[in-house]
């Protein structure tokens, strides 16, 4: 490089300690960042096209895979979409089922998140603790599941298993436990004057820019957007259930964890409101109820936990298209669903939120100083396997 070229290229990643499975190329000038452009698609899942060739059912896992600590979203969205073709409705339970696990994932998935954020802006401190706190969560899942962290939970016209005995107690007991664990991080992480230094001022997304450049979920909201999809095109439980829309005005990368903190009380909130509120009856619609073979009926009513009938290994979805989306923990995901009448789709959309939330990149860091790279990075929660799906 000549004494005349002030520009150097860096590139950062894509080993996954600090880049995440993606590699990001920084022009710099000094220790300002002209220019940064995210490098994506290391880890490419080819998710769309595999679902051309799995059956319907075996589709459910599939699109979990992508976003590991928020795989809820996507497991409900693409249900959803096959239900709308299906024609079917899942029973009051089961929507409410639904709803309890997707707030338990909304939780656990904001803790991954600031404990990668923490981490990267060298708190290990937050980073153990979020983790740790994440685990009773975890907990809860596998209990209501069978499952860590990939659940297969839902399934077209219901759900996979009822509520274990006891299960409302250890929820509550877990949500006490949240709410007086939270001031303890304001006291060693959000209020400390180096957390605060590092966050506040940094990477600021303005209203305008939010809107202008389709970015969702908690990072819209931090600029001040009041989007939900809970709010805007409610489904599940969500229309019965009384909750706020978390939103901050500064649009920083501090802002941006706020918004994940606020949240994670609102969904304390909901999660107590869905056992107030469950009804009773079955979790699975009453058409597919009826093609479990009588012997097992009685098994099913012991247990709670459905005996899959033949129908959906080899699930037919009428011809016709349908679209479903969800507020997950980082954004609004969508599912679009052509089907041609066979046992696999013609065509699969997926739109993850890390996906639209990836120009935030480029746009966010422009003119930051190198340092602010990783703080920006944090509060975005962006997953690259999620965007490579």
């Amino acid at each position: 490089m000549s004494l005349e070229e002030r520009e150097l290229e860096v590139l950062i990643g894509p080993q996954h300690p600090a880049s995440g499975h993606m590699r990001l190329v920084a022009k710099i000038d000094g220790d300002i960042v002209v220019e940064l452009r995210p490098n994506i698609g290391y880890v490419h899942r080819s998710v769309e096209k595999l679902a051309e060739v799995k059956k319907y059912l075996q589709i459910i896992p599939l699109v979990e895979r992508p976003s590991l600590a928020d795989t809820t979203a996507n497991n409900l969205a693409y249900v959803m979409a096959v239900e709308k073709l299906l024609g079917i409705e899942p029973p009051p339970r089961a929507q409410y089922l639904r709803t309890l696990l997707a707030e338990i994932n909304r939780i656990h998935s904001h803790f991954y998140g600031m404990g990668i954020h923490g981490v990267m802006i060298g708190s290990s401190t937050a980073y153990m603790w979020c983790f740790g706190d994440r685990e009773p969560l975890i907990e809860l899942a596998q209990e209501l599941t069978g499952a860590r962290l990939t659940y297969s939970y839902i399934v077209p016209g219901g759900v996979r298993r009822d509520l274990p005995q006891g299960f409302e107690d250890k929820v509550e007991k877990v949500m006490r436990y949240l709410e007086n664990r939270m001031p303890d991080y304001f006291d060693i992480y959000f209020n400390n004057p180096v957390t605060r230094a590092r966050l506040e001022g940094v990477g600021v997304l303005t209203k305008e820019d939010a809107i202008k450049l389709g970015v969702t979920g908690p990072n819209l909201r931090a600029s001040g957007v009041p989007y939900d999809v809970r709010k805007a095109e409610p489904y599940a439980a969500y229309p019965e259930l009384d909750f706020d829309v978390i939103t901050e005005e500064a649009g920083d990368a501090f802002a941006r964890v706020m918004v994940r903190v606020r949240e994670i009380q609102e969904s304390i909130k909901i999660i107590r409101q869905v056992l107030k509120k469950i009804p009773d009856g079955p979790i699975l619609n009453e058409k597919y109820m009826k093609m479990i073979p009588p012997n097992l009926r009685k098994q099913v009513e012991e247990t709670g936990h459905i005996k899959f009938p033949g129908v959906f290994a080899n699930l037919r979805v009428p011809a016709g298209e349908a679209v479903a989306r969800v507020e997950g923990g980082r954004g609004e995901v969508v599912f679009h669903i052509i089907s041609d009448g066979k046992m696999s789709p013609y065509r699969m959309r997926m739109v993850t939120p890390s996906f639209r939330n990836v120009i935030l990149f480029e746009h966010l860091t422009k003119g930051a100083r190198v340092a602010d790279i990783p703080a920006i990075y944090g509060s975005l929660d962006y997953f690259p396997p999620e965007a490579d799906r």
